[in-house]
């Protein structure tokens, strides 16, 4: 059994509201081999339950290492927020680091071997900041938290996975962000994820390219023929399965249709409008290249919406799940 702890983002946003919806409709049902518990507040989401005109939830306090309660959701205190401190959709500063505080014990329990992953629920760049933590992100915070420097994102789903060579750059930035080391380490990155983390023997990765129609043998760039194509080359001579660069237009249809299990991507819109077209709800952001196993859900805070009642649990549910596969999958190898 691997208990993933479900850090409950920031308490202002709609990260109390689908921890809530989740457990809800998981029941009593332990039958799982994932026993999800809650990183966060109690009052926090017992005053959600209120607003939202929800059943109060069974919280029972948990001590990690101590064995896991019978029946209840399980929850690791880690704030002791009033009713004054929050506002649906208005973080501050005793919000902001309450969610910091949810994270970093999350990454230590995880080193103290108490819990087995988390999946985080989202949170906010600027209350981050404002808290005096230095990153530009959650992933960063937890790259810094783990000493690692080699992570990289997966949007992952049941229909599609990709990568992303260069995530938050203008567009027009993003040419001379593409590297072939660059390209080849995600390549890397991404078969060794496939292989270990999803349980595929031989992966097959699909290269997108960057310019229309893959260069049209350079008429619309020379991106490919400089820099992709030797990053692949490079990758098959290490016997990686890795094809293309193929035209954007139709590369994800055929990963959809099976012929690939993840795409490379080279921007963040070129992998992110396909995946958000197919899995807005239930799809599920890994950190690849951590030495813990952290999913997340996929989108944001929502402050526009927290409070009232309309958020989705359905990308939460698969993010928890997805973090005991990938438990499993690895404690496999590592047991072989």
């Amino acid at each position: 059994m691997n208990i993933i702890g479900i850090t409950m983002g920031c308490p202002a946003g709609i990260g109390p509201e689908i921890i809530l919806k989740y457990f809800s409709s998981l029941g009593s049902d332990h039958s799982s081999d994932v026993r999800p518990v809650i990183l966060g507040d109690p009052t926090v989401l017992e005053m959600s339950a209120k607003n939202l005109a929800l059943a109060q939830p069974n919280l029972q306090l948990w001590q990690p290492g101590s064995p896991l309660p019978e029946q209840g959701i399980p929850i690791v205190k880690l704030s002791s927020l009033s009713q004054q401190d929050i506002v649906w959709g208005s973080p501050n500063l005793s919000t902001a680091k309450a969610m910091a505080a949810y994270i970093e014990h999350g990454v230590k329990l995880i080193n103290e071997k108490l819990i087995d992953g988390i999946t985080t629920c989202p949170i906010s760049k600027a209350s981050l900041n404002s808290a005096g933590y230095n990153f530009p992100g959650h992933t960063e915070m937890l790259g810094s938290l783990t000493c690692s420097d080699g992570y990289v994102m997966m949007m992952a789903g049941t229909k599609l996975r990709i990568t992303l060579v260069t995530i938050h750059y203008a567009l027009k930035d993003v040419p001379e962000k593409i590297t072939e080391a660059g390209v080849l380490e995600l390549i890397h990155t991404t078969h060794q994820s496939l292989t270990t983390d999803f349980g595929i023997k031989n992966p097959k990765i699909a290269v997108a390219a960057l310019n229309p129609h893959a260069g049209e043998d350079k008429l619309f760039g020379v991106e490919e023929s400089n820099t992709i194509v030797p990053a692949i080359n490079r990758a098959r001579k290490q016997n990686i399965y890795a094809s293309g660069p193929y035209p954007p237009d139709t590369v994800f249809n055929k990963a959809v249709a099976g012929d690939f299990d993840a795409v490379v991507c080279m921007y963040h819109d070129q992998g992110l409008i396909p995946f958000k077209l197919l899995h807005f709800e239930d799809g599920v952001n890994v950190t690849l290249g951590l030495p813990i196993v952290r999913t997340s859900v996929d989108h944001g805070t929502a402050y526009d919406i927290a409070g009232k009642g309309v958020a989705s649990y359905l990308s939460l549910q698969e993010a928890v799940k997805l973090a005991g596969t990938i438990c499993n999958n690895r404690n496999s190898v590592t047991n072989q």
